[in-house]
């Protein structure tokens, strides 16, 4: 794994999973990777790595369209989503937040977007990335809160990406279902 995120630069995050000693000193972390196929693992030696605990778990409700952020295990808010449309649904799964960028109102997707380890199941590429999922906002996008209208991404306000971009930081799971 690159020791940086490959849009912001950011220092790289995974979920541990699982841990176990090596040999001699070695000690060993599962954890979640991002890209395809989705829902991969592997181990990487645990030298080197921080440790950091995230009281944040953020679900989302294909059914329901709504996006939920739990705090400690308690609903904090929930928001109206644009979810993946039948052609381009949005893939199910337990995933996380990769990275946060911030594109501004004058990007599609703006103002800013939590890129998730989720890549789609239709698209390879999309608009030059890998066909990354995120949660993002719906600036030069459109569509309609509650609906399923976009290409598998999560699309919410304004005003509900902003309130998660002041509070998630790579490494926060993301159950989508």
């Amino acid at each position: 794994m690159p020791a940086r995120t490959p849009i912001t630069g950011e220092h790289t995050t995974l979920p541990v999973i699982a841990q176990t000693d090596g040999h001699g000193d070695t000690r060993w972390l599962k954890v979640k990777l991002p890209g395809r196929p989705n829902g991969l693992n592997g181990w990487i030696e645990r030298g080197g790595t921080t440790e950091r605990i995230t009281p944040w778990h953020i679900v989302v409700s294909l059914r329901a369209r709504r996006v939920r952020v739990y705090l400690r295990g308690r609903l904090r808010t929930s928001f109206d989503a644009v979810v993946g449309k039948p052609s381009s649904p949005t893939p199910t799964g337990n995933f996380f937040v990769q990275e946060t960028v911030i594109l501004g109102p004058d990007l599609p997707g703006g103002p800013s977007a939590l890129a998730l380890s989720a890549r789609s199941n239709v698209f390879s590429e999309f608009d030059g990335g890998p066909g990354q999922i995120a949660i993002h906002g719906r600036d030069l996008l459109g569509g309609t809160l509650g609906q399923a209208q976009s290409h598998g991404c999560m699309r919410l306000a304004t005003p509900a990406i902003d309130w998660l971009v002041a509070r998630i930081s790579p490494g926060v799971p993301v159950t989508i279902y």
